[in-house]
């Protein structure tokens, strides 16, 4: 049963790829996503779909990927193992937008085994989540994420929302800068069988959230992508986009991951932005809307019940 559980976790995150990628180039209206399959040396490859200077997403990645062989030292010393071997598989997902009133995404899941000598599975988890980065606010927005989010929760448990909501916001968190990366969503790790939950359950639970990604985010930008703005307001999303960079290079746990394990270094940095600034102390007007998004970023909100 288990052994089959990565197989059937591969094939979704294929089809959900395709539905995603077709999705996005209808809304887009102009580019369409490259694709490059690659194989990586050690075992496993994936499949690379990469969206450019389009009318809506000026960059956007979504790609799969499925990966196996020995696990590197230094993520042998991280889980306490020796002679382990290893499967992963996922779906990542980073889109940039163009206009600065539609908000960066992101989104991954994955699935992950690691073996004995003789090949049993010694531990198994899924992970994953969603997450919506603003540049400007529009509280309404924050609101239908987050409803989304909870109500592909709550046909699995009650407790899953508030919980995963609480773990996004404190891992999107650049601590350099005392400020989350964006409004949250969800983020969850490790979901291991327990009593409650079989691997099953998981399964279900997370293809739950694949599945609601397109419902949480495409109405936002079709509510938002025709939205005028001024020069200024462009160099306020670069600033801003400073910032995820930041987050994806110093703290983020996938980066890091893919990095050690000799991933494919064009995927694993396809959620960089295309322009970007670093403004030295940039801060922001009293009383602007630039001033109203930082405040949220450094207190967390309760978008369900605001």
């Amino acid at each position: 049963m288990n052994y089959m559980m990565k197989d059937k976790f591969f094939a979704y995150i294929h089809e959900l790829q395709d539905t995603i990628t077709s999705k996005l180039e209808a809304i887009d209206g102009k580019a369409e996503f490259q694709e490059d399959i690659w194989t990586r040396p050690e075992g496993g490859g994936g499949r690379t779909r990469v969206i450019e200077n389009g009318n809506v997403f000026g960059k956007g990645g979504v790609n799969i990927s499925g990966v196996h062989g020995k696990l590197p030292e230094s993520m042998q010393t991280y889980f306490g193992v020796e002679d382990a071997d290893f499967f992963a598989c996922g779906l990542s997902l980073v889109l940039h937008p163009k206009n600065p009133m539609v908000p960066t995404v992101h989104a991954n899941w994955r699935y992950f085994e690691m073996y004995d000598k003789q090949g049993n599975i010694v531990d198994q988890w899924f992970g994953g989540g969603q997450d919506l980065t603003p540049y400007y606010l529009f509280e309404e927005d924050a609101v239908h994420f987050h409803t989304t989010c909870k109500t592909a929760c709550d046909k699995h448990h009650h407790e899953f929302y508030p919980k995963y909501k609480t773990r996004c916001d404190e891992y999107f968190y650049n601590v350099h800068r005392k400020e989350g990366r964006g409004v949250g969503g969800l983020f969850f790790d490790y979901c291991k069988k327990t009593d409650e939950m079989t691997m099953e359950h998981w399964y279900d639970f997370v293809t739950e959230v694949g599945n609601s990604f397109l419902e949480a985010y495409l109405p936002i930008v079709e509510k938002r992508k025709d939205l005028s703005y001024t020069k200024e307001q462009r160099d306020w999303q670069e600033i801003r986009r400073g910032r995820y960079v930041e987050f994806n290079l110093v703290h983020d746990k996938g980066t890091l991951f893919g990095l050690k394990t000799n991933g494919r270094i064009e995927s694993i940095l396809m959620s960089l932005p295309p322009h970007v600034q670093w403004v030295y102390d940039h801060q922001p007007e009293a009383g602007s809307e630039e001033e109203k998004l930082i405040n949220v970023l450094q207190n967390p909100v309760d978008w369900i019940n605001k």
